[in-house]
């Protein structure tokens, strides 16, 4: 299995949804109105909608925050490293137990299914664009686009949904696109680009370069430079991009650069994407609008 964002990782960002839901004060006004402080009960996780789930590791991180009093626990048949991240087509299939104080398990429970639903949804929605795309030679990549806080989670959310993690953040790959090439003429993009590329090689030879086009004519320029490994098309349709696979193919020179085809990348589309032949399809969507899964929390009194 993928490795999960560590504790520490983590650990700010649980914090503030905490506070967010419980306010300066750190106040659930109607658990502590409404249930004996001295109340236990178990709360079973439950699926509720087929799909892929995913996050199961930050439970226990959310209840340490809230109340260590809070255990979870494993159910017989149902181990977390089967479950996590495995697609699931059973209804109302149990996932773990939290057992604990009734009021810190009620006022856990919302920021718990929040982080479930969310990952949950992202490594389903990719799992459908990856499946649309089996028996081609395209990959489904992630983008920048998460909320802030995200970003190692959704991306962790996209390796359990079969889909590749693009760059971390600004400070990992060096991504030239449209708006940093804004003065250069088609004419001087090849001229332009060789010594910056160099110099990132010379910085760090393992940093992925890339550079984005918008035309069939600022690919051959591109093409020119050696040191590129991957070459985004934006937007285009899949014809233009069937030539610029085949004006890849036909270069020697540029056998191993790679192409991605980004923007409006959908369902309906995808799979006509990839048999342009393109190597990777980026896919904002997969990480800024994916439905929630439905996970529920079942509770019920201890003793």
């Amino acid at each position: 299995m993928f490795p999960f964002p560590s504790n520490d990782e983590l650990k700010s960002l649980i914090l503030l949804a905490r506070q967010e839901d419980l306010g300066p004060r750190s106040d659930d006004v109607t658990s502590r109105l409404l249930i004996d402080e001295n109340a236990t009960a178990v709360g079973t996780l439950v699926q509720k909608q087929v799909g892929i789930v995913c996050g199961l590791p930050i439970v226990e991180m959310v209840c340490r925050v809230y109340d260590e009093r809070l255990r979870v626990e494993q159910i017989p048949g149902f181990h977390m490293e089967i479950i996590e991240g495995r697609f699931n087509d059973a209804q109302r299939s149990p996932l773990l137990r939290i057992r604990g104080p009734l009021r810190s398990l009620l006022t856990a429970e919302r920021v718990i299914l929040n982080f479930l639903q969310h990952l949950s949804g992202v490594a389903t929605q990719t799992n459908r664009y990856v499946r649309r795309v089996e028996g081609t030679t395209a990959k489904i990549y992630d983008t920048r686009k998460t909320m802030p806080g995200f970003r190692l989670l959704d991306k962790y959310a996209v390796r359990c949904g079969g889909g590749h993690n693009y760059r971390i953040g600004l400070y990992d790959v060096l991504l030239i696109k449209d708006n940093h090439l804004a003065a250069v003429t088609v004419k001087e993009l090849s001229g332009f680009l060789s010594p910056i590329v160099s110099k990132s090689r010379s910085e760090d030879s393992t940093r992925l370069v890339e550079v984005e086009v918008d035309t069939l004519e600022q690919l051959r320029e591109v093409l020119k430079v050696d040191g590129i490994d991957v070459v985004l098309l934006d937007n285009m349709d899949c014809p233009k991009m069937q030539e610029a696979v085949e004006l890849r193919d036909r270069s020697a020179k540029s056998s191993k650069v790679e192409l991605e085809a980004s923007g409006g990348v959908t369902l309906e589309t995808v799979r006509s994407i990839a048999l342009t032949g393109v190597d990777r399809i980026s896919v904002g969507a997969i990480t800024h609008s994916s439905p929630a899964l439905d996970i529920g929390l079942d509770v019920e009194t201890d003793g």
